[in-house]
């Protein structure tokens, strides 16, 4: 089991790390591969849809399905068609979500039986994430590579995390299975 758990956290450590470099060194080409990511998505959306259509025994559902795979599928040429502009539309989109889930956490602060600390935390958390937002939402073009930036940054910082993390579980594998061998010697004696 620790191997196993070890390994996969040292592969997910070096992915993560390996991201975070590429998306540091090149945020524009990150924020491009969002949008291909988006169109990609849309593209498979427009599929499912199709596939959906295709399968219903109603009239009603088959129109419905075909519409939203049109829909999908202009939403994904537009993106490919467009990338500066669609990415400036999904910032937009993280900047209003950023707002919208700002104030849900300040408002949350002020529940009822929530102790001081917590409450400071969520009011702080709330305050930073609208502050994000909006200036996600006032300055979409720079909003772009600095998200792509936070990307980068954040897988370097959790890569680094899950390689550390997987050796240390890899060590302390290795040394759970050096102080339990000499106990099953005596055990099998």
């Amino acid at each position: 089991m620790f191997k196993s758990l070890s390994t996969s956290l040292i592969a997910h450590g070096i992915l993560a790390v390996i991201t975070g470099i590429i998306a540091l060194a090149w945020p524009s080409v990150t924020v491009l591969a969002l949008v291909i990511l988006f169109a990609v998505y849309a593209f498979i959306a427009a599929g499912l849809q199709a596939a959906r259509a295709f399968s219903s025994r109603k009239a009603g559902p088959v129109l419905g399905h075909l519409l939203l795979g049109l829909v999908d599928l202009a939403a994904g040429v537009i993106a490919l068609a467009w990338p500066g502009p669609t990415a400036l539309v999904l910032v937009l989109i993280v900047g209003v979500w950023a707002i919208t889930a700002g104030l849900v956490e300040f408002s949350a602060a002020f529940a009822s039986g929530e102790p001081a600390g917590t409450r400071a935390v969520l009011i702080l958390g709330g305050l930073v994430t609208i502050a994000f937002g909006v200036v996600l939402c006032a300055r979409p073009g720079i909003g772009a590579i600095t998200l792509a930036l936070l990307f980068g940054l954040f897988n370097l910082i959790a890569g680094i995390w899950m390689l550390a993390q997987g050796i240390e579980l890899r060590r302390t594998g290795k040394t759970l299975q050096q102080a339990h061998s000499p106990h099953q010697e005596k055990m099998a004696a």
